[in-house]
């Protein structure tokens, strides 16, 4: 199957509409042997997907290692990948008090923020040996605001990479180390801010462009057009809730979905069952309406979560089914809706 691409903002790079989340292979929530992560990656090449994304963070050094066994056995050239900067590991010195934090397994090693030029040289060679690649196409900025820090913490390293960082990463891309510099995120408002400072490329963001949330719309999304930025959208299923459905325990934003949430959920979930399209469908082709969409990155840890989301990415969607949604108010007015 080949999978249409779309272009990282105004580079050169073009990267498979559908994407492979790597975050699942650093054990995020649940144990993933090597064999089943593997395997997975595998179903992910066979079903075209050829951009791939990871990050040092997860599973501390974990996914890169996976991810990077599986694509050194692939053509260079026939992939995209991005990785991250803004942790430097560091091989923990006691593993009896070592705190593996949201990750059920990972490797034994302790991040530490570091946006400096020295840290993010030091992170963009570690990334590159932990996969075994000479190269990475993307690096991304990640995780610099209030979901991880205060906002008093937020500015100090803002500045941090203004002053210092950003030199490493303009260096990286004037030298043809990287083809793009992005900013993964995770809350409302640090786009405008970034895109202030620093003239990048893409934005991965893990939410807030989903079916149950289009606050982008205001802000965000207007600014990035403005600056020739595009977006990867991290986290289709809202972490979990748009996967699963409404059921007890379904995640939201990496919590549990709260009963406003879930309520929401059932009415949206109500109306695909009467157009006969399962939830996760709608889920999965809902951003890439969006103009400014370039990516879509579903994680998935198991060969038939590949399966399942190609299936909804090809299901086809009437378009009675997205009026609907706006008629009832569970969907923005102004959002894009696939044709």
């Amino acid at each position: 199957m080949t999978i249409p691409t779309r272009q990282i903002g105004q580079t050169e790079l073009s990267v498979s509409e559908i994407g492979f989340g790597g975050a699942p292979l650093g054990n995020l929530f649940e144990n993933v042997s090597e064999q089943q992560a593997q395997e997975t990656l595998q179903n992910a090449w066979q079903a075209g997907l050829r951009y791939f994304d990871t990050a040092p963070f997860y599973g501390y050094g974990q996914s890169e290692h996976r991810l990077g066994h599986f694509l050194r056995q692939q053509n260079r050239s026939d992939f995209a990948i991005s990785t991250k900067i803004g942790r430097v590991l560091k091989a923990t010195r006691n593993l009896d008090t070592f705190d593996k934090g949201e990750w059920i397994g990972g490797l034994p090693f302790e991040c530490h923020f570091d946006y400096s030029y020295d840290g993010i040289m030091r992170s963009h060679e570690d990334s590159l040996q932990r996969l075994g690649l000479h190269a990475v196409d993307l690096l991304l900025i990640h995780d610099l605001d209030t979901y991880f820090f205060s906002d008093e913490q937020v500015t100090a390293y803002m500045s941090q990479l203004y002053t210092s960082g950003w030199r490493a990463i303009e260096e990286l891309k004037s030298t043809g180390q990287i083809k793009g510099i992005g900013a993964g995120l995770n809350m409302l408002g640090m786009i405008p801010r970034f895109l202030d400072m620093m003239p990048l490329d893409f934005f991965i963001v893990a939410m807030p462009y989903t079916l149950l949330d289009q606050d982008t719309l205001d802000i965000e999304f207007p600014k990035c057009a403005e600056h020739g930025a595009t977006i990867v959208i991290g986290s289709v299923f809202a972490s979990g809730i748009l996967a699963t459905g409404p059921i007890e325990g379904a995640g939201y934003a990496y919590a549990p979905a709260s009963e406003a949430i879930l309520e929401k959920t059932r009415r949206i979930q109500t109306i695909c069952q009467n157009h006969n399209v399962p939830l996760p469908a709608a889920a999965i082709q809902f951003p890439l309406a969006h103009p400014q969409v370039s990516a879509i990155i579903p994680g998935a840890h198991k060969p038939e979560f590949i399966q399942s989301n190609i299936q909804n990415y090809q299901h086809t969607i009437p378009s009675d089914l997205w009026a609907e949604l706006k008629a009832e108010k569970l969907m923005r007015q102004d959002a894009p809706i696939p044709q």
